[in-house]
């Protein structure tokens, strides 16, 4: 079943009306929905229920909630991505996996070493998209929230806003050509319910170590493993880790 957000807080006495042009598309012309087929929406304040189509027009389609959902999808801490910008497809294809495996925020950074360089009308532009990437990969994997996504011009500016965290870890390929691996491994099991993470990634070329140096005395500088991976893979590889060790290892 189909599952879509709505930007209201569930009301069992209330009557819904999705009025989102691009979802009102989807559920008309791509899933061919009519009165008295059935939807799922996640409501604002993370409450989920099977709704009945009721009426249907250009619009706006009403819907009355049936059935109360109990699913939980959400990882056990709050991850927000931190990562340099990279080539578009890679970037998008990163926001997509990363929001089906749990990821909270995203932090798109114009890095020391990055290729590809945006000014405010390209942002303006790619955030649209990007926007539309995550809520589309969230309603896919079931997840109760969207994740948000912000960009910002340097690290500086990330940095000026780490006590938001609890932890703060620094993906540095150096240290994993080094073969380290046990602060990551610390990093998670101290990780508890709840707790704030961000984890920070460099774009094709690697953070500079100037980029590291910034975090060195207030965060992990981790190694993700033996193997040197891409910029669009090594967040995947973070959050499952994460979800291994949290979700099922409890």
């Amino acid at each position: 079943m189909q599952r879509y957000f709505l930007n209201q807080n569930a009301d069992e006495d209330q009557r819904f009306f999705i009025t989102d042009k691009e979802d009102i598309h989807h559920i008309t012309n791509v899933m061919r929905h009519q009165i008295g087929d059935k939807i799922i929406i996640t409501f604002e304040n993370l409450k989920v229920y099977t709704c009945v189509i009721t009426s249907i027009d250009d619009t706006e389609i009403e819907v009355e909630l049936e059935e109360a959902q109990s699913n939980d999808t959400e990882l056990p801490v709050e991850v927000t991505i931190c990562s340099g910008l990279i080539k578009a497809d890679k970037y998008e294809w990163l926001l997509q996996k990363s929001t089906e495996l749990g990821a909270s925020h995203f932090i798109a950074v114009q890095m020391d070493r990055s290729v590809v360089k945006l000014n405010q009308s390209k942002v303006d532009k790619k955030m649209v998209r990007w926007n539309k990437i995550v809520k589309e990969a969230a309603e896919q994997s079931y997840r109760l929230v969207i994740p948000t996504i912000e960009f910002v011009s340097n690290l500086k500016g990330v940095y000026v806003n780490i006590d938001k965290y609890d932890y703060v870890l620094v993906a540095y390929e150096d240290v994993a050509k080094e073969g380290e691996m046990s602060e990551f491994k610390r990093a998670l099991k101290q990780f508890g319910k709840g707790d704030r993470v961000l984890i920070i990634f460099g774009p094709e070329g690697g953070l500079s170590p100037e980029e590291v140096e910034l975090f060195k005395n207030n965060g992990y500088i981790v190694g993700l493993g033996h193997r040197i991976l891409r910029a669009e893979t090594a967040p995947l590889y973070a959050l499952s880790a994460i979800s291994y060790e949290k979700e099922l290892m409890g």
